[in-house]
């Protein structure tokens, strides 16, 4: 069976990037390659396995447009209310906490924020099949 393992994105300044993840979800530097034109950086923390890959493409200094393709990554926390006003305390910005319902039941309960380069992330309430 396969194993999600990483999802990588594209970012401007490493420093930035790297602080904004950690403050937002506590993501640290597990490993950090330079190489010839780029430098990769894996972030993650004690929850997952799962890892956040930055690029940072030496040569580029304009920022990276996403498209019509990237939608969000997602991360599910304990206690939204709480996140979204340390978030805000940050001075990182979450938008308005929603409310999605189906079939007359709480389906999920989130915020949105976005990262330094514009990537749209998703903060959902733990529940259901948000684990």
């Amino acid at each position: 069976m396969a194993k999600a393992i990483h999802t990588m994105i594209r970012v401007l300044d490493e420093a930035r990037s790297v602080d904004f993840y950690q403050k937002a979800f506590g993501l640290t530097v597990a490993d950090r390659y330079e190489f010839d034109g780029f430098t990769l950086v894996y972030l993650r923390n004690e929850s997952a396995d799962f890892e956040l890959e930055l690029t940072i493409n030496h040569s580029q200094s304009e920022a990276y447009q996403h498209g019509d393709g990237y939608g969000h990554i997602a991360f599910a926390v304990e206690d939204l209310e709480a996140e979204h006003k340390r978030f805000a305390a940050s001075g990182l910005a979450p938008k308005d906490v929603v409310e999605f319902e189906r079939d007359g039941a709480l389906m999920a309960k989130f915020f949105f924020v976005q990262d330094p380069d514009g990537y749209k992330i998703e903060v959902l309430q733990q529940h259901g099949r948000y684990r």
